[in-house]
């Protein structure tokens, strides 16, 4: 039949060949639309989550005064200093006034902070109740009904992240914690880790692209490579426990130079949890890095090579700077990976309750994924709504770090 012909080399002719560029298209039309609703529900999904995240930040509260502000003066905020300051002194004990201040003298402070400290010390409202965004919105008449069966409390509607949860130190208290201790934590374990891995994986994928011959021993190290990119976090959280808080814990602890702080003379600092973070993402910089030099079209080496220029001076000047947008996408990954690690980080000993901030790289520390889960395993409602913000102030640093990292690779291809 004419419609059935096919041409010599098979390929369909006529009404066959219509017949097949109708198929194709279906089978084409199909796929399309399957990965369209995979990605419109990957969005959903993350939508949803944050979603539900957010509601458990913000919503009414019951505050209930252990001191009744009405009781000490017609209007705090309105006081001077003076005034304040003899509120304080007269209502806690000298015990309490001597830790004050061990902190910042009572006396030098401004009115502002001598107010926070009459609320917190004096007033010390307590949160008896809260309730999340939903219920606050459409169950208002209950929540006020259940605010009734409440001595003494007033409803109040929160927003558990706001600048002072942000730079407040944590706290076993949930109306004044706050993630600043932590925030700082993460961002020296994650720069520590930062340092570590880019130069070591950079200069390991060049030598594997560029210098290596291929012998058995090569081979023998991308294959480790490889695999150690798929190790569960948990293995090196066990490796940094091993060599860098016990092995090398003279080094990680500062004690070799003289830095060491006597809480933190085992090993189980900032620099010890960099590093292992940093050997958990070096697998994943290398192999993206290797990807972006190999991409490197190789017109550019023979055009150098053409010039009289030197292996290095090929890879310095045009391979690498020709990489580097693909390099930075992996580095951007591997920080964002080592940003929210917990597992290693427990392992290599993080303090889950810390209110020092971290003064260098041998300090005691915590970080805010580990804040996250020590708030989330406390069985108080409250620190609940506390790891819900805390969530939403990660995520907030991971865009945020993401973005600018992202901006910079963006430059540095239109520079190249």
């Amino acid at each position: 039949m004419a419609g059935d012909m096919r041409s010599n080399d098979g390929f369909p002719q006529g009404e066959s060949y219509a017949g097949f560029v109708r198929k194709r298209r279906r089978v084409g039309t199909f796929f399309r639309t399957l990965f369209l609703l995979a990605t419109v529900l990957g969005v959903v999904i993350l939508a949803v989550l944050v979603l539900d995240v957010a509601n458990d930040a913000f919503g009414y509260v019951a505050i209930q005064n252990q001191v009744a502000p009405e009781s000490l003066a017609e209007d705090l905020e309105e006081l001077p200093q003076e005034e304040l300051l003899a509120i304080l002194t007269a209502n806690i004990s000298a015990g309490r006034l001597r830790a004050l201040n061990a902190q910042a003298l009572v006396a030098e402070r401004s009115q502002e902070e001598v107010l926070a400290l009459v609320v917190s010390e004096v007033v010390r409202p307590k949160i008896v109740e809260s309730w999340s965004l939903a219920e606050s919105i459409f169950e208002r008449a209950r929540i006020e009904a259940e605010l009734a069966t409440i001595p003494n409390a007033v409803l109040e509607f929160k927003a558990w992240l706001n600048w002072d949860f942000i730079t407040a130190p944590q706290s076993s208290d949930p109306t004044s914690a706050g993630i600043r201790t932590a925030i700082l934590g993460s961002i020296w374990v994650t720069l520590i880790a930062f340092l570590v891995a880019t130069p070591l994986g950079v200069g390991a994928a060049t030598y594997l692209e560029e210098y290596s011959k291929g012998g058995k021993l090569d081979g023998l190290i991308e294959t480790n490579i490889n695999n150690l990119a798929g190790v569960p976090s948990i293995i090196y959280g066990m490796l940094g426990l091993a060599v860098f808080v016990r092995f090398f814990g003279q080094i990680t602890s500062g004690v070799v130079f003289g830095a060491a702080d006597p809480s933190t003379a085992n090993g189980r600092t900032i620099l010890a949890a960099g590093m292992t973070l940093g050997l958990l993402i070096l697998p994943l910089v290398i192999i993206n890095a290797r990807e972006a030099i190999r991409a490197t079209p190789r017109a550019f080496r023979e055009a150098s090579y053409g010039l009289g220029a030197t292996k290095w001076q090929t890879t310095w000047h045009h391979v690498l700077p020709n990489a580097l947008p693909g390099i930075l996408t992996g580095v951007i990954l591997s920080v964002s990976r080592a940003f929210g690690e917990t597992a290693p980080l427990i392992v290599v000993g993080v303090s889950t309750f810390i209110v020092v901030d971290p003064a260098g790289p041998f300090s005691k520390f915590t970080t805010l994924p580990v804040q996250i889960f020590q708030w989330t395993a406390r069985p108080q409602e409250e620190f609940q709504r506390l790891a819900a913000a805390a969530i939403l102030a990660l995520l907030f640093l991971l865009l945020t770090l993401n973005a600018t990292a992202i901006y910079l690779r963006n430059r540095f291809a239109r520079r190249y």
